[in-house]
């Protein structure tokens, strides 16, 4: 009895001692919580594309292994029946040769050699005829099976290429500097060089960071993939007009307002317009767009 009071005292004892802290701890956390100035999502962000990275990685390892498995026991079924299928007609043949040589015993020995011979002659043909036709079957099946299996490789390749793509765009939309963004848009140029949009918004932080040269350079490679892109126009006409040319910069403004017709909402706000504002015919493109709406 003196030792179940003794425990009982312990357990409440124990039971205040953590209740005491407890509190304490949730004090220090409501302190440190309002201590809290920084978003803390943007790490959440990062851990949850580098998950989904890894988990497309496995995914990837785990279809190129079936894909192995699959092939291999196809071509293992393959050659089995080719295999099964000479060894059968061997035997039926050799049966028949027997029977045959039976029958001759039987009937007596006298042109019994010449058939023999004759036998061994047509049966080696027949085989080699057989193991010929079956080899050529066997390289149209493997032929087959090698061409399956590059395409599948290939697409895999490019689920890969657009997962990575994908997560390249998500970065850089959350990227604040001009430089990093460069960077990002270089990978996805790594994965597909005639990325027209990778080199449209490459060339737009270019000219934030004043070099408009190369930024003009970038969007006219954009344009020779895709010549009907508006937005490689508006870029090149914001190069154009930094650069001070003036009539080829409107001309592209032109063009661009031909194939989106949403951009004219942002004609009187675009930044790197400012010089083209004193322009006879910016003005005149301005006041139609104006008079349109």
């Amino acid at each position: 009895m003196m030792v179940l009071n003794i425990r009982l005292i312990a357990v409440v004892l124990f039971i205040i001692f953590a209740n005491g802290v407890f509190q304490a701890h949730a004090q220090s956390s409501t302190t440190e919580a309002e201590q809290i100035s920084k978003p803390l999502y943007k790490p959440f962000i990062e851990r949850y594309i580098l998950d989904e990275l890894k988990q497309l990685r496995q995914d990837q390892q785990a279809m190129k292994s079936e894909l192995i498995e699959k092939v291999s026991v196809a071509r293992l079924d393959a050659s089995d029946r080719a295999i099964r299928y000479t060894a059968d007609t061997t035997n039926n043949i050799f049966y028949i040769i027997t029977a045959a040589a039976s029958l001759l015993v039987l009937l007596g020995w006298k042109s019994l050699k010449d058939i023999k011979d004759n036998i061994e002659l047509i049966t080696e043909k027949r085989v080699e005829t057989l193991t010929v036709e079956y080899e050529k079957r066997l390289d149209t099946i493997e032929t087959a099976l090698k061409e399956r299996s590059a395409q599948i490789v290939a697409a895999q390749q490019d689920i890969s290429d657009n997962a990575l793509v994908h997560s390249l765009w998500m970065r850089a939309g959350l990227e604040k500097s001009e430089h990093e963004k460069i960077k990002i848009y270089d990978q996805i140029l790594e994965v597909n060089a005639n990325d027209v949009e990778a080199l449209t918004y490459k060339a737009d932080t270019l000219l934030d960071l004043d070099e408009d040269s190369w930024a003009l350079s970038l969007v006219n490679q954009a344009l020779e993939n895709d010549s009907g892109y508006a937005l490689a126009y508006w870029q090149k006409a914001c190069a154009e007009a930094k650069l001070e040319l003036y009539s080829e910069a409107i001309a592209d403004i032109k063009q661009a307002l031909e194939l989106s017709k949403a951009l004219q909402e942002e004609l009187l706000t675009e930044l790197y317009f400012e010089n083209l504002k004193d322009h006879p015919d910016f003005n005149t493109l301005t006041a139609g767009i104006s008079s349109g709406a």
